[in-house]
């Protein structure tokens, strides 16, 4: 084997994220994760995306002698924080709303019944298809500043589009109390949450519900964070202890006062 083969073939860790941060490397252009107990229902879902033409998505190849799955290797940058200037444009946010859209457009088609998924999104928003739920900055691809594919399926879950959409939309526009904005974004949050649905093209009937899906998708998030928390997750400790705590109540308390005016926004553009 040449240098450079063996170059390629090293493991290199790859940065971002949280529940298995340190856990997932790179090996030439595949990917290696720890396995889950939902493992089974991601790969078929990776499977079924993959035979519907959805090229926004890792591949899943198979589990290596280590007992870790294996997907293929994305090329681009996932928007990391501290988020770059890239990351922020409405360029960008409108290449996510795309993606999404085509992400639930091609999963639409997968009869989830017969998997064990993570925690499901409430009743009361539907399990129509299956929802990312967990569309954050490092879980998104870029290349050239514009969004080209959604990683990371291990919270994965029935949901809905509406679900999906609030989210992907509580991330990125921010929806969150300004004193946790120190980006571009500052002061844009309704003009960003606009935008995102507007080019995601969101149906009407789920407008007039955004507000009330944008809370409880963070009280759905916040319940999985604090479940991590007292099971002594190595990542989620530290971070909830060293603010993550004071920022997700902050934000609660900012959605709760303004989720009538959430809806007002999307449904008067519409």
């Amino acid at each position: 084997m040449t240098k450079h083969a063996a170059a390629v073939e090293r493991e290199i860790p790859l940065h971002g994220g949280t529940t298995n941060r340190g856990l997932v490397t790179r090996k030439g252009n595949t990917v290696r994760r720890p396995m889950r107990a939902t493992s089974a229902a991601t790969h078929a879902l990776l499977r079924h995306l993959e035979d519907a033409g959805f090229d926004g998505a890792p591949r899943f190849l198979r589990v290596d002698q280590r007992g870790r799955e294996v997907c293929s290797y994305i090329d681009g940058s996932a928007a990391a924080a501290p988020l770059p200037a890239w990351a922020l444009t409405d360029d960008a946010l409108v290449s996510v709303a795309a993606l999404l859209r085509r992400y639930h457009d091609a999963v639409a088609s997968f009869d989830h019944t017969a998997y064990r998924w993570s925690v499901a999104a409430p009743a009361a928003f539907g399990h129509q298809l299956i929802s990312h739920n967990d569309p954050a900055p490092d879980n998104v691809i870029f290349r050239d500043g514009k969004a080209v594919a959604i990683v990371d399926f291990d919270l994965a879950s029935p949901g809905s589009r509406l679900w999906d959409v609030a989210c992907t939309a509580r991330l990125w526009s921010p929806l969150c109390d300004e004193r946790d904005i120190h980006d571009a974004r500052a002061g844009r949050s309704f003009a960003r949450l606009q935008l995102f649905v507007d080019a995601y093209g969101l149906a009407s009937a789920d407008r007039a519900a955004l507000g009330e899906a944008v809370l409880a998708a963070h009280e759905w998030c916040y319940d999985r964070i604090t479940d991590a928390v007292k099971r002594g997750h190595q990542v989620f400790v530290p971070y909830w202890d060293s603010g993550g705590r004071a920022r997700a109540e902050r934000s609660h308390a900012w959605i709760a006062r303004h989720r009538r005016q959430l809806t007002d926004l999307v449904t008067s553009a519409n």
